[in-house]
C-alpha cells in the first residue's frame, strides 16, 4: 500500500488524543490531521467529570460539545460530617467525545479498529499494512506502566443504573465516604443523569491495583439498596485503575522505550498526581498544541517534553500530599485526611483540584491539628518514612 500523508498524526483516540484533534480542527484548520484508534469507537467507555473551575482559559469553548450533564454544586459525606459545595460540576462521556471528533474531522481522517505496529518521529505503520507519514506525531495512546514511579492506586467500578422510581438526588455526590472503609480509602460517587437514572461508582485509594469486579458489583447493589433504590437494569459499566503518584522522575517516563513523537496524556504524565484527574491537563495540552507554530519533527517533541516537565515541576506539592495519604495514614483512616480537607474554604478546594494551590493554601492544608499521626507525617515529610511503593501492576502498556 502507498503511504498516506498528513501534517499531524495522532496516535490514540482517547481523551487526550480526542481533545488534541478537536483543538487542531478548531484553531488550526489549515493543518491536515489523522487520528488513529485501535478500538472501534473513540474514547472507550468512560465518564469524565470535572469542576468548572478546573478549566484553563479558553477551554470552555472546546469542552462544551462534550458535556453530558452539569449541576450547580455537589455533596460530600463522611462519618460525622457532610457538606454541600456550590462549585459547578460537569460530566462528559466517551460517546460525546466520539460524536464531537467525528463532526470536526473528515471521515477519512479517523482510522479506527487498527493498531500501530511501527512508529518513527515522522510516520507510523498500521496493523492493516497502511503507512502514514506526517510532519509531526502525537503519541497519546495512554500508559499503564508506572513502575518507575511511587505511590498508590485509585481503582473504581461504576454502573449507570436505571431505577424504578426517582432517586431524589438534585446534584452529584462526589465523595460519599460514609461507607465501610476497606482496601484503603473507599468512597462512592453518584451522578444523577436523569430523575430515574444514576451513575454509581465504587472507588478506592489503595495499595493494591487488583480490581475485584464481583465484589464491587455487590457493593454498588448494596449502596443502591441502602438508599431505597430499586434497580431495573444496568445501562452501562466502566472500570479503571489509575496511578496516584507520590514520587519518581518525569525523565524516566519520557525516556521509556516504545514512546515516539510528541507525548501527550498519561503517556506524558499529564494528570493530577493525587486525584488522577486528567481532563484539565489534556485540555491544557490541546490548547498549547494548537498554538504551537513549529511542526518540524525534531522540534515538536521538544515542545511536548517541556510541557510535561513543567507540569511535573508545578505539581510537586500534590505528590507530597499523596505521600502523606499513603505513607503516613493507616489505610482504614485515610478518610480522615479528606474529611478535614473538605472542611476548608471552598475556593481553596477549587484551587487544589485545578492544580493551582497558592502557598497560603498549602500552608493552610498542613496547619492545625493533623488528621494523621504527627510522627508518621514528619517521617514522610523529612524522607525518613517507609520506603515508597513502586507503582507496579500486571497490566501491559498499550502498543
Amino acid at each position: 500500500m502507498g503511504a498516506a500523508q498528513s501534517d499531524i498524526a495522532i496516535l490514540g483516540g482517547g481523551l487526550a488524543g480526542g481533545l488534541a484533534a478537536l483543538a487542531l480542527a478548531r484553531f488550526r484548520p489549515d493543518l491536515s490531521v489523522v487520528l488513529i484508534e485501535r478500538d472501534a469507537a473513540l474514547g472507550g467507555n468512560h465518564v469524565w467529570s470535572f469542576f468548572a473551575t478546573d478549566l484553563p482559559a479558553g477551554g470552555g469553548e472546546l469542552i462544551e460539545p462534550l458535556i453530558e450533564a452539569r449541576w450547580h454544586g455537589y455533596d460530600v459525606r463522611f462519618p460525622g460530617f457532610s457538606r454541600t459545595l456550590t462549585t459547578p460540576y460537569c460530566a462528559t462521556t466517551s460517546a460525546r467525545l466520539d460524536a464531537a471528533v467525528r463532526a470536526a474531522l473528515p471521515a477519512d481522517a479517523i482510522l479506527t479498529g487498527v493498531s500501530v505496529t511501527g512508529c518513527t518521529a515522522i510516520g507510523v505503520t498500521l496493523s492493516d499494512g497502511r503507512d502514514i507519514t506526517a510532519k509531526a506525531i502525537i503519541d497519546a495512546r495512554g500508559e499503564t506502566d508506572f513502575s518507575h514511579m511511587t505511590g498508590g492506586w485509585q481503582k473504581f467500578f461504576g454502573q449507570h443504573l436505571k431505577l424504578a422510581q426517582p432517586h431524589g438526588l438534585s446534584r452529584p455526590i462526589v465523595m460519599d465516604a460514609d461507607v465501610p472503609q476497606d482496601d484503603g480509602y473507599r468512597f462512592v460517587y453518584a451522578l444523577p443523569f436523569a430523575p430515574d437514572e444514576v451513575f454509581v461508582e465504587d472507588t478506592y485509594y489503595t495499595d493494591d491495583p487488583a480490581l475485584d469486579r464481583d465484589r464491587l458489583t455487590h457493593n454498588i447493589a448494596a449502596y443502591a439498596n441502602a438508599r431505597g433504590w430499586q434497580v431495573l437494569g444496568v445501562l452501562a459499566e466502566e472500570h479503571g485503575v489509575l496511578p496516584v503518584v507520590s514520587g519518581g522522575r518525569i525523565e524516566d517516563l519520557l525516556a521509556r522505550p516504545g514512546h515516539h513523537g510528541a507525548l501527550a496524556g498519561t503517556r506524558a504524565g499529564l494528570f493530577h498526581p493525587m486525584t488522577s484527574y486528567s481532563l484539565p491537563d489534556a485540555l491544557r495540552f490541546a490548547l498549547a498544541l494548537a498554538r504551537q507554530p513549529d511542526l518540524r519533527p525534531f522540534e515538536f517533541p521538544a515542545f511536548a517534553a517541556r510541557h510535561a516537565r513543567n507540569h511535573w515541576k508545578n505539581s510537586w506539592y500534590y505528590r507530597v500530599m499523596t505521600a502523606l495519604l499513603f505513607d503516613a495514614a493507616r489505610p482504614d483512616r485515610r478518610y480522615r485526611v479528606l474529611r478535614r480537607f473538605y472542611g476548608l474554604n471552598q475556593r481553596l478546594i477549587e484551587r487544589f483540584y485545578a492544580g493551582k494551590s497558592t502557598w497560603k493554601d498549602r500552608a493552610r492544608i498542613l496547619a492545625g491539628r493533623p488528621p494523621l499521626p504527627i510522627s508518621s507525617a514528619l517521617r514522610v515529610l523529612t524522607g525518613l518514612g517507609a520506603r515508597p511503593r513502586p507503582l507496579v501492576s500486571d497490566r501491559q502498556p498499550q502498543g
